[in-house]
């Protein structure tokens, strides 16, 4: 069974389907599954994780950039005197290398000497954009754990590791005693199916999906990628896919360890002084020794599947990676473009830099538009100068900026000004982030950008001749998803150990807030956010008042807050964990999470659970009943921790409406949460 999406010349087939909590543990694991199991500490013996799971890690990496100060200082507030393990961390410098500033010189000035001191592997400004350094050194490598502070840790999917990004706070935890905590994610199988046309890149495959499946599909999912033809798929393509997968709203994007990737490192081993030490024959060998892949029988949350051979080259926007356009519409608007870039951590490697200088090979870039190029890293740089692709840009007209993150994230030289359009090789085109709130961003591939700054307008290679962009035909192919269905499992018997402190059961009234996409700011205002000595009892005061005015008189201490989808979402305020705790309530449940917010909540001991049949039950109960923003349903739910089951009663008619299992909460997260947070957690291992 599936729906068919249709997107200009595109046809996708979704297939969907849901494997709630309740009640089922599958024998087999998925690759997300087992690459967490291998990096989770503290386990009972014998426990086999699970999607939902509570568990506490010890990634092989953690990487910081520019915020590695903000995270020193945390580290130095938590009472820690040395890095735990200084092999686990890297720092680089990547976001504002071109600001040249006293107060920027000196920031990173006091990052260098941190890591000095602690013996940690630094990389300074200039060498390059800290994810393509986590790849080009061997820190990210497949099927490893890789966090780091910051939300495109996600590009390590395309070499088969999980990476996914973390909060400061983790980042200090991690600095200070190895690990952190993390909740595995419900995880969706994407297929790619087919055989990408000739002239289609992995920039169109993920802007497509992006923009088909535009519904928040795979909000706080991990996913796996998979398809009969993905070992055609270059690994630069699916580094560039895996990336963007954080703008699709997913926590990673893993790509499988197959032929192409080995291949990719057999020839990298030619090309870096040997022994490398974490690239080397020894570490590749093992990979082709220890291959490892999802369970035939492994659950997934959803399956969704895009049809390759349909694709064309496609843009994003304007201003928004949910807005998909073929670039053959867009090119007939005769839309003129003002700037355009082949910058960031998305499209910047050798094979991006050498595609967009075979297009400009023997033009200039248009009058009036500004070029702008910078390589993913001084690696990548040098080996773009030893072909002549570099050369060939800049003979073009092309401006160079250092290698680093820059106008990506509306930093240095060459933002949007009001009333430009700018077409980016880069991951977002958020309104206003690469300079005016007033401009207008698309996102394409690098060849599609290098013929916009050609042509002057946005369009394609073709048109550089004098052609046009060509329209393909639509296809359509059926999917069998037979081997989605459930399989046979078992229920999982065996019970959580509770520890002294931590109850055995939370319960209380729900107290409906009927909206999605509650963020931070209505959680807790923002005039109070940078005032340092507000006092709990104001904090509870104000709590959800940009919500609701009525919120506080309508609710007590225990309440438990149930919310729509995407709860928390918008500004990393803390706040909005810290003022629901100080009307003392434990536990918020919701059909889903922003994903900040979940970390600043169990960082902060407060506890949340995604159950989206609930809050949709609560919405059929109250469809025709007046509107109101907050409302106590009546209904008391009780969370079992020893059997990570959840029941919900009518309390006035007895009756079960919901009872589901839900993910276990181990013993390493009920400490956290005993001790008070993640800080005071700490605080206790040292």
């Amino acid at each position: 069974m599936g729906k068919m999406v249709a997107l200009n010349n595109t046809r996708v087939i979704l297939s969907t389907r849901c494997f709630s909590s309740s009640a089922k543990y599958f024998a087999g694991q998925n690759l997300t599954e087992k690459i967490v199991q291998k990096y989770a500490v503290g386990l009972p013996s014998n426990k086999i994780v699970k999607s939902g799971d509570y568990v506490s890690i010890k990634p092989a990496h953690c990487m910081s950039h520019d915020n590695s100060w903000p995270v020193a200082l945390k580290f130095k507030g938590l009472g820690a005197k040395s890095i735990k393990d200084n092999r686990q961390v890297v720092m680089t410098l990547d976001h504002d290398v071109q600001n040249k500033t006293e107060k920027n010189l000196e920031k990173y000035s006091n990052i260098e000497n941190f890591a000095k001191d602690h013996g940690v592997d630094f990389y300074p400004a200039g060498r390059g954009i800290g994810h393509q350094i986590m790849i080009e050194e061997g820190y990210a490598f497949p099927l490893n754990l890789t966090v780091a502070s910051d939300s495109h840790s996600n590009t390590y999917g395309g070499i088969g590791a999980l990476g996914t990004p973390i909060v400061r706070t983790d980042a200090a935890s991690i600095w200070a005693t190895g690990q952190t905590w993390w909740q595995i994610p419900p995880v969706a199988k994407v297929e790619l199916k087919g055989r990408l046309p000739k002239g289609v890149t992995g920039k169109d495959v993920i802007v497509a999906l992006c923009g088909v499946f535009n519904n928040d599909e795979v909000l706080n999912h991990a996913i796996e990628f998979t398809g009969d033809h993905i070992d055609e798929i270059p690994v630069d393509y699916r580094l560039t896919i895996a990336n963007m997968t954080t703008e699709w709203g997913a926590l990673s994007g893993v790509f499988p360890v197959d032929g192409t990737l080995i291949n990719w490192y057999k020839e990298r081993l030619n090309k870096l002084p040997q022994p490398h030490p974490r690239v080397n024959a020894e570490t590749v060998q093992k990979l082709i020794d220890n291959k490892t892949q999802a369970d035939k029988d492994a659950n997934y949350a959803k399956h969704l599947v895009l049809d390759l051979s349909s694709l064309s080259p496609y843009i994003s926007g304007p201003n928004s990676v949910k807005i998909s356009n073929s670039l053959a519409d867009l090119s007939k608007q005769n839309l003129k473009v003002n700037k355009a870039y082949l910058v960031s951590c998305t499209n910047s490697r050798l094979s991006d830099i050498k595609a967009a200088a075979d297009i400009i090979k023997g033009h200039k870039i248009a009058e009036g538009v500004e070029f702008y190029i910078a390589a993913a890293s001084s690696n990548v740089q040098k080996d773009a100068e030893a072909i002549g692709a570099w050369k060939t840009l800049i003979d073009a007209g092309a401006i160079t900026l250092p290698a680093g993150c820059g106008p990506c994230i509306g930093l240095g030289t060459g933002l949007l000004k009001e009333g430009e359009i700018g077409i980016s090789a880069t991951n977002r085109n958020f309104k206003g982030r690469m300079g005016s709130k007033d401009a207008l961003a698309y996102l394409a591939s690098p060849e599609v950008v290098a013929a916009s700054a050609v042509l002057g307008k946005i369009g394609g290679p073709e048109e550089i001749g004098g052609g046009a962009v060509n329209e393909t035909q639509t296809i359509l192919k059926e999917v069998n998803d037979s081997k989605s269905s459930a399989s046979a499992s078992a229920e999982s018997d065996s019970a959580v150990e509770v520890l002294e402190g931590f109850p055995k059961s939370i319960e209380g009234e729900l107290i409906l807030c009927d909206a999605d996409n509650i963020n931070t700011d209505g959680i807790y205002p923002g005039k109070y956010t940078y005032q340092d000595d507000v006092p709990r009892e104001k904090m509870a005061e104000v709590c959800m008042e940009n919500y609701d005015a009525e919120f506080g008189s309508k609710t007590k201490a225990g309440d438990i807050i149930i919310s729509g989808f995407n709860f928390g979402t918008g500004s990393s305020r803390e706040q909005a964990a810290t003022a629901i705790l100080a009307r003392d309530m434990k536990l918020v449940v919701a059909g889903s999470f922003g994903n900040i917010f979940s970390r600043n909540s169990i960082n902060n001991a407060l506890l949340t659970l995604e159950i989206p049949d609930l809050i949709n039950k609560l919405r059929s109960k109250y469809k025709d009943a007046p509107k109101e923003l907050t409302r106590r349903t009546g209904w008391f739910l009780n969370w079992n921790v020893e059997t990570a089951t959840v029941v919900v009663r009518d309390g006035r008619e007895g009756e079960i409406v919901l009872e589901q299992k839900v993910g276990e909460l181990g013993t390493n997260l009920q400490e956290i949460i005993v001790k008070g947070g993640l800080e005071g957690w700490v605080k206790s291992q040292l």
